[in-house]
């Protein structure tokens, strides 16, 4: 198996399950309805914004994989749309989900010889270093939304 196509499968089950942590994205957001993911818990992020949040990374090395243009600024990674309707909710995390499966097969479809290449500038470092980031990333800010819901009254 080579390497892009481990880092594909970390990323898939860190979204549907089967990773070493027992936790997932998809199982976590199952049952969070819209008013638990708004509510906010002292002055920590929502769930609804940590997701936002998440998806933010994952849209844009998706688009530095599919334009070659990483477009994505920190400021703007929290900034989440108001959702008001469960529908829009169960819609946003569908979105969501679908996005790191489509991330997930296009690491495993690149070639193991773009990991030690610039990701879009020498100053972000190598794919490889992005890409672990990725999952740090995602598996620190779910650790959170986990912790959140079992505090929030369902």
């Amino acid at each position: 198996m080579k390497t892009t196509e481990k880092f594909a499968q970390h990323l898939k089950q860190l979204y549907t399950g089967g990773n070493w942590t027992g936790v997932c994205l998809k199982d976590v957001l199952k049952d969070v309805t819209l008013k638990m993911a708004t509510q906010k818990v002292q002055n920590l992020n929502s769930i609804l914004a940590l997701t936002y949040h998440i998806n933010y990374y994952i849209e844009a090395v998706s688009g530095v994989l599919s334009e070659g243009v990483l477009d994505a600024h920190d400021k703007f990674s929290f900034d989440h749309p108001e959702l008001t309707t469960e529908k829009e909710w169960q819609d946003f995390k569908d979105e969501v989900l679908l996005n790191g499966s489509h991330l997930s097969e296009a690491i495993a479809a690149l070639p193991d010889e773009i990991l030690d290449t610039f990701f879009t500038d020498v100053k972000y470092g190598s794919y490889h270093r992005n890409f672990i980031g990725l999952l740090e990333h995602t598996h620190y800010h779910l650790g959170q939304m986990a912790i959140l819901k079992k505090i929030l009254p369902s």
